[in-house]
C-alpha cells in the first residue's frame, strides 16, 4: 500500500515539473521574439528634391545677357551743320536756326546746348565771347535716324550796337555738339567784338526740326 502511494506521489511530481518546464519554454520564446522592422519609410538619400530637380542642381532663371546699348551721343564727325535765317530779327539782332543734321549710318541721341564762337578761319580760334545760353525752353532728347536734324535758336546781334566794340571779321561760327570735344564750322560771315566782355551770340537748347 505504500508502495502504490509512493508511485502515485512520484508521477504527480513528474507531471508538475513537466508543466513547469513547458510554461517556461513557452515564457522564453515570447519574451525573446522581435517586432519585424518596417522597411516602408525611404531613407535620408531616396527622399525626392522639393523641387524636382536632382540634387545641387540651380534654377537657371531669366536671360543673364547684358542689354544692347541704345543710340550713342551724336558727335560732330556725324554731323553737317547749317542755317535757317527765315527767324527775322529785331532791335538789332538776328534770329536764324542753327541746324545739325545726322550724316552719319546709324542713329544717334541730340539733346542739350551747343557750344557756339564766332571765328575768323575754319581753324581758327574764337573772336571774342562765346553764346550765351538761352534757358527759355528746356532741352529736350532728340533721336535722330541718318538724315534727321534738330534745332536751336541762335541769336546774333549787331557789332555796331556795341561803342566800345574792338571789331574783327569773322567767316563764320564754329559748333560744339552737346557734350563732345569736337567741332564742326559753319561759313557766315559776321562782324565780331574781340572784347571778351561783349556777348554778340545767344543760343538754344535744340528741339525738333
Amino acid at each position: 500500500m505504500t508502495t502504490v502511494r509512493a508511485k502515485k506521489a512520484l508521477l504527480f511530481t513528474t507531471a508538475a515539473a513537466t508543466l513547469l518546464l513547458l510554461a517556461g519554454c513557452g515564457q522564453g520564446q515570447s519574451g525573446t521574439s522581435a517586432s519585424p522592422t518596417s522597411d516602408t519609410t525611404p531613407s535620408a538619400s531616396q527622399t525626392p528634391s522639393d523641387s524636382g530637380a536632382p540634387s545641387g542642381s540651380a534654377s537657371t532663371g531669366g536671360a543673364t545677357g547684358t542689354a544692347s546699348a541704345g543710340p550713342a551721343l551724336c558727335k560732330s564727325a556725324s554731323l553737317t551743320p547749317s542755317v535757317d535765317s527765315t527767324g527775322g530779327g529785331a532791335a538789332g539782332s538776328v534770329y536764324q536756326k542753327l541746324i545739325l543734321t545726322n550724316s552719319g549710318m546709324a542713329p544717334c541721341i541730340l539733346k542739350g546746348y551747343p557750344g557756339v564762337s564766332l571765328v575768323n578761319a575754319p581753324t581758327g580760334g574764337p573772336i571774342g565771347a562765346p553764346a550765351d545760353r538761352d534757358t527759355s525752353k528746356a532741352p529736350v532728347e532728340l533721336l535722330l535716324k541718318p538724315g534727321d536734324s534738330g534745332a536751336a535758336v541762335l541769336r546774333y546781334t549787331q557789332a555796331g550796337l556795341y561803342p566800345d566794340c574792338t571789331k574783327a571779321a569773322a567767316t563764320g561760327f564754329r559748333i560744339y555738339p552737346p557734350e563732345d570735344t569736337g567741332s564742326v564750322f559753319l561759313a557766315q560771315q559776321r562782324e565780331a567784338c574781340s572784347n571778351t566782355g561783349i556777348k554778340l551770340l545767344t543760343i538754344g537748347a535744340f528741339q525738333a526740326n
